[in-house]
């Protein structure tokens, strides 16, 4: 897949007077993307545009508009881009109440090397975290970066719209789920 370039992104002024409508479809375009993994995991699979609104919205808090600023942005957005062989989603760990979210993160230390993608005969285990190391021995991250490597039989079960599972095989969450035809569509645009 493309990685983002500068002359790709809005400058600050296009990005204010397309935002409204730039969000949108952003927000349209992620809820395939978005897989809900029981009541307090989601796994939302990135791809070029999900991480150039991502890029879009840092440059607009920032303020940043100096090209060597934007480079980094850059840097370090456009890993979480898919490249034709794999598939890369961000893992949120969802509790609302603080004391609950703080006994949930310790219990699932390790789940990043638990959550995996199936289809085709073929799973694929999650490469959690490359950018750094996001658990220590007391707790997890609330958030993780995946990269999910897929083999032949996993891109054809995606690309022929095929039963597509998501998963996590951590002993404190266990729980699959299959994805629906709009899901396993959209990921397939990510290998094609």
């Amino acid at each position: 897949m493309n990685k983002l370039s500068r002359d790709q992104l809005f400058s600050l002024e296009q990005y204010a007077t397309e935002r409204a409508a730039f969000r949108a479809q952003v927000i349209e375009h992620k809820k395939p993307r978005r897989v809900q993994l029981g009541e307090h995991l989601v796994i939302l699979f990135e791809d070029r545009l999900t991480m150039q609104y991502q890029i879009q919205e840092m440059l607009r808090i920032e303020r940043i508009f100096e090209p060597a600023a934007i480079e980094e942005e850059l840097e370090a957005y456009n890993p979480l881009i898919p490249d034709g062989a794999n598939l890369k989603a961000t893992m949120q760990i969802e509790y609302g109440d603080v004391d609950e979210r703080r006994d949930a993160l310790a219990k699932l230390i390790g789940i990043e090397h638990k959550i995996w993608v199936e289809g085709g005969g073929e799973r694929s285990y999650a490469i959690a975290n490359e950018d750094l190391e996001r658990s220590t021995d007391e707790k997890t991250s609330a958030v993780h970066f995946l990269r999910f490597e897929l083999g032949d039989a996993l891109i054809s079960a995606l690309c022929d719209g095929g039963e597509i599972k998501v998963g996590s095989d951590h002993p404190a969450m266990s729980i699959e789920k299959t994805l629906d035809e709009a899901s396993t569509r959209a990921l397939a645009a990510d290998v094609r």
